[in-house]
């Protein structure tokens, strides 16, 4: 079903490159229940026209001259706390991600995958979730887990077991729970149980506090 006009998701796209926001245009007007609310080609320029609008959705380019995204991110949600910010990156470098995460942005997208993805990171952060590229999500299970037991003990909490940690992990990247059964071959009841004792060791109640407890222990390293 789709939305009516009052209900449709509004959004500023800000690049500073022509072609890539006039693709990001395209996407957005695609959607019958997305709205443009506005578009700038300097962080600035965005600065200006999130505040005006207030927008339920920026996508922010990275590298943007007078502001880039990352410091711009931080600023809007410092001023707008309900505003949910997706980053626009040809950055696949855990640094960026790391940063941006921790500026408050809830979704990561690849610019050379926006096409595929941008739509469905909207409509993630919308339903409060968190959105990576699916390229850089799945790199970042590749090798050894992260011991989730030296770093509960340096941090004086409970220790986790490697099953609730990698819940933990998958859903701080954004994972819902059926996804996370899927890949760890269990059932849902079993995810809820693993990410609600895991939460509740850590002393953790928000999907926000989550995401920074995941980057200050590595868990989003690449």
């Amino acid at each position: 079903m789709i939305k009516s006009d009052m209900t449709k998701i509004r959004i500023v796209l800000a690049d500073d490159h022509p072609i890539v926001l006039d693709g990001l245009r395209n996407l957005v007007r695609a959607e019958e229940d997305f709205e443009l609310a506005g578009e700038a080609a300097s962080g600035l320029a965005a600065l200006k026209v999130i505040r005006d609008k207030r927008p339920d959705v920026a996508v922010l380019d990275i590298s943007m001259p007078e502001l880039n995204g990352i410091v711009l991110c931080r600023r809007l949600i410092g001023e707008l706390p309900e505003l949910r910010v997706l980053v626009l990156t040809l950055h696949e470098d855990r640094a960026y991600l790391k940063q941006a995460l921790e500026a408050g942005a809830r979704g990561y997208i690849l610019k050379r995958s926006a096409v595929e993805n941008l739509v469905q990171g909207i409509r993630t952060v919308m339903v409060g979730g968190t959105y990576v590229d699916p390229a850089i999500a799945g790199r970042l299970f590749d090798g050894k887990r992260p011991n989730a037991k030296q770093a509960s003990s340096r941090r004086g909490t409970p220790a986790l077991t490697d099953r609730e940690t990698e819940v933990l992990k998958m859903a701080a990247l954004g994972f819902t729970n059926k996804e996370i059964a899927s890949r760890l071959d269990v059932g849902v009841k079993s995810v809820e149980t693993y990410k609600a004792r895991g939460l509740e060791k850590l002393g953790l109640k928000t999907r926000a506090e989550l995401v920074r407890y995941a980057s200050a222990e590595g868990w989003l390293q690449l």
